[in-house]
């Protein structure tokens, strides 16, 4: 947390056991997001003598990147049978809890489906190759036939390509239309590139 959580105590005595009980609640939020700006908690008595439900009120307020603040906040009134301190924090931090899980859920959702969208359009797999030309092909994951020329392949490893090595590219205009320059080797059938361990680039089952 970049922030030092912070915790107000109004009419309410602190004790060992609600400190404890509240840091390992923060703990296992930061298990959820790792990137939680800032926390506050406050913890405070509204009622010294309710006749019914909880003299306890918990408010949770949380900021995280870019700009989403969150909020959750129990004080349970009348009707509701008497519940001590401790469990007024435990639900607090249960909403609190869904609603960071389901926030992060959509910022990983959204992060992957921007990583898709940058290698369908960066990303693809030789499928003709003229050596002796000095130039070649390759199909993107979204299904373009683009041209290349051995002098836009990286590292002079145009003798390295083959069909079905996976690249990297960028895409450019030429004189003829759209071409690809950049072009990196990241997977070759049989020959490892670089120092990646794993595959890459899949071939699309539809090829």
């Amino acid at each position: 947390m970049k922030i030092q959580p912070e915790i107000t105590y109004r009419n309410v005595e602190k004790s060992e056991a609600i400190d404890n009980l509240v840091h390992e609640k923060i703990a296992k939020l930061e298990n959820i997001c790792n990137y939680i700006n800032s926390c506050h908690i406050a913890i405070e008595k509204i009622h010294d003598r309710p006749r019914s439900g909880s003299p306890y009120r918990v408010r949770i307020d949380l900021t995280v990147p870019p700009g989403h603040e969150l909020a959750a906040e129990k004080n349970p009134g009348e009707g509701v049978q008497y519940q001590p301190l401790d469990a007024v924090v435990r639900e607090t931090f249960d909403a609190m809890r869904q609603q960071l899980v389901k926030l992060t859920q959509l910022q990983r959702a959204s992060e992957q489906a921007g990583r898709y969208e940058e290698a369908q359009e960066s990303t693809g797999l030789v499928t003709k190759l003229f050596r002796e030309d000095g130039y070649g092909f390759l199909k993107t994951l979204d299904g373009r036939e683009i041209y290349f020329h051995q002098n836009s392949v990286l590292h002079h490893d145009f003798d390295r390509l083959g069909i079905g090595t996976g690249v990297h590219f960028s895409l450019e205009d030429g004189e003829e239309g759209p071409q690809a320059s950049t072009v990196k080797i990241v997977d070759k059938p049989g020959v490892r590139a670089g120092k990646s361990s794993e595959k890459l680039v899949e071939t699309p089952l539809d090829w």
